[in-house]
């Protein structure tokens, strides 16, 4: 029950008891006192008594309605700074933090609470804004580092003297440094989108060729596995977004099918127009994703049981710039997983098939 509503109950209450106090006190002095009852005047009480009804009728009724009305626009009155702050407040986030809430400056104590909670946010604001920053600092920092160790564990490889463990080992290197700058390059795009750094182009783009794309792509990153690559529709829309970022959306998509399944399984892929929306869905076969660690997908660096479990390679940031792609595109992600069934990921971007484009794909 809101505050309004009980408010309302009590001020109804409490002007009904009055009401009634009132009624008995008037009654008395009218009626009782006026009259003592007795065989030859009660013809006369009783008259009195209708008087009585009639006048309660056409000035306590009234009184009621109008106390009822009352009250109930006083509580909403004094309520309403409490939704617009109740409003306000539902609106905050990670990225607007810096916006704060309106004040009415009347010195109460809802102001007073206003006041408080923007200085809360603006602390968080500050917090998060050098969690950013040296986020973006440490990856940068270590991106030069990367790169050295990168040239020269590729230029020891080139070394045809140097013995078969010692390539192995240098291999097995390689692959870490290569893991470590896909990690590290992650943080970057991951904290400059954050930060609002990353502008998108947009123009006008064939989703369906880019969709035909992502299928070959697929279909060579499937044979080491033995997986079955499949395109069970793809009809032709376009839509505005950026090219470079959607083939990204699409890889880490492709990339997660293939490593999160399992050998002579499937990956399936669909697009179709779904009213005003283009539809992509991708689907592979695999050990599932359980219901309650489905949320957390998309959470940077989580990782499944099934995940850790495994010798899968990943760092658990394929699926946070998936999304972020799709939400920069003003579009939705789902998942949907069966346990030892199948997971698909639906993709939904608005069409703009209304576009006159060159397809140059």
């Amino acid at each position: 029950m809101t505050i309004r509503t009980r408010l309302n109950l009590w001020y109804a209450t409490i002007l009904a008891v009055a009401l009634l106090v009132m009624a008995g006190w008037s009654y008395n002095e009218l009626v009782i006192e006026k009259h003592h009852p007795d065989a030859d005047d009660l013809k006369e009480n009783n008259s009195d008594f209708a008087d009585f009804i009639y006048i309660l009728s056409v000035t306590a009724l009234p009184a009621v309605v109008i106390g009822i009305a009352g009250g109930w626009w006083l509580a909403r009155q004094a309520l309403a700074p409490v939704e617009k702050l109740t409003l306000a407040a539902e609106k905050v986030h990670d990225r607007n933090l810096h916006e704060q809430l309106p004040r009415t400056n009347n010195g109460d104590e809802l102001d007073r609470l206003t006041e408080v909670f923007n200085a809360m946010t603006a602390r968080l604001d500050a917090s998060f804004a050098r969690i950013r920053e040296f986020t973006l600092h440490a990856s940068h920092e270590l991106k030069t580092p990367l790169t050295i160790l990168h040239g020269e564990t590729e230029t020891a490889l080139h070394d045809e003297t140097i013995p078969a463990y010692q390539r192995e080992r240098l291999t097995s290197q390689l692959d870490e440094i290569q893991r470590l700058t896909k990690i590290v390059d992650g943080l970057t795009l991951l904290t400059k989108a954050d930060a609002g750094q990353i502008v998108l182009n947009s123009e006008p783009l064939a989703f369906d060729e880019i969709v035909r794309d992502a299928f070959a792509d697929a279909q060579i990153l499937a044979k080491p596995t033995n997986l079955a690559v499949n395109l069970i529709v793809c009809e032709p829309c376009v839509i505005l977004g950026d090219r470079h970022r959607l083939r990204q959306l699409l890889l880490n998509l492709t990339d997660n099918a293939v490593k999160y399944n399992h050998p002579g399984g499937t990956i399936e892929f669909s697009l179709r127009r779904a009213g005003s929306n283009a539809e992509l869905m991708v689907s592979n076969t695999g050990t599932g994703i359980s219901p309650e660690i489905l949320p957390r997908v998309t959470e940077r660096f989580f990782r499944g049981d099934a995940a850790h479990n495994s010798a899968v390679d990943g760092c658990g940031l394929g699926l946070s710039i998936a999304q972020w792609i799709v939400t920069a595109h003003g579009g939705s992600i789902q998942i949907v997983s069966e346990r030892n069934g199948l997971t698909s990921v639906v993709i939904r971007l608005r069409s703009h098939d209304n576009i006159v484009t060159n397809k140059t794909l």
